[in-house]
């Protein structure tokens, strides 16, 4: 069975319906604009990683988001009728808990909000708010355009919607109250997905390739990259396998879980310094 198979249409529409946008230049006094340009043009550092752990994961899991909070995992998976909020045993794969999301809706990115867990829609434009203890389906809300990915930093939400576009939204009202361009050397960086936070920096999958790019949200600059291209040996790249996405962030004890959609395993990893990276 191919991978075409596996994934429904609508799926594969979003990969088709990506198109290259131009980028607009404000016109600047040219010694600033030189500078300005300089400086967005960095190439990212290239940062390296070592696997500390290999854990099971479940190969039915369209993974979207992924959440670490208090000794506990948390996962979103989608597609159309096998949508679902999880919680996963880390050490054995096993899901302790499962509330099937309505199946006309596609589950996407997933952030714990103090005691709460929101979960979004790809088109739909309705995401969920679920009480993290009990998993009970609390209020709905709406937003404007799709929802990929997302993230509490602490005092807001980040969501992703495959653009270059982040946009900030109040974590109690889910109002938009802002928003950030991406660049990555000067160009936009689309196809954003899911988000993680780790320490002030966020990181993001960048959907249909195996890197993880690390965000100044500042100045929206991607400050560093981390390629996974090897992370999923090739016994494990067997159909219908796709591609990476989750990533979670253990702040107490500073790990960080990775995996991918349809994925057999979930990877703990150790990043290195980016100076200590190489270029």
């Amino acid at each position: 069975m191919t991978l075409a198979q596996t994934i429904p249409a609508a799926l594969l529409a979003r990969a088709r319906a990506c198109t290259v946008l131009l980028l607009a230049v404000i016109a600047m006094p040219s010694a600033a604009q030189d500078m300005s340009a300089s400086a967005l043009a960095r190439p990212p550092e290239k940062i390296a990683y070592t696997i500390v752990n290999t854990y099971p994961h479940d190969r039915d899991a369209f993974t979207q988001g992924l959440v670490y909070r208090d000794g506990h995992l948390y996962e979103s998976t989608g597609l159309n009728g096998r949508s679902s909020l999880r919680e996963v045993e880390l050490a054995t794969g096993k899901v302790l808990r499962k509330h099937d999301v309505e199946p006309q809706y596609f589950a996407e990115g997933l952030a714990d909000v103090g005691q709460h867990l929101v979960q979004l829609t790809w088109q739909s434009q309705v995401g969920f708010v679920y009480d993290r203890k009990t998993f009970k389906l609390e209020r709905t809300f709406k937003y404007l355009g799709e929802g990929w990915g997302l993230v509490h930093d602490g005092k807001r939400l980040i969501l992703s919607d495959g653009s270059a576009t982040l946009r900030f939204l109040d974590a109690t009202t889910f109002v938009e109250n802002g928003r950030l361009e991406v660049t990555y050397q000067g160009q936009p960086m689309r196809q954003l997905n899911e988000l993680e936070m780790v320490k002030g920096d966020l990181l993001a999958n960048v959907w249909g390739t195996p890197f993880i790019v690390v965000i100044d949200l500042a100045s929206g600059r991607v400050t560093g990259q981390i390629d996974c291209t090897t992370l999923l040996g090739p016994e494990d790249r067997t159909p219908p396998v796709d591609v990476l996405n989750g990533i979670a962030w253990d702040a107490k004890k500073e790990r960080l879980f990775v995996t991918g959609k349809l994925w057999p395993k979930l990877f703990e990893l150790r990043l290195q310094p980016a100076s200590a990276s190489g270029s």
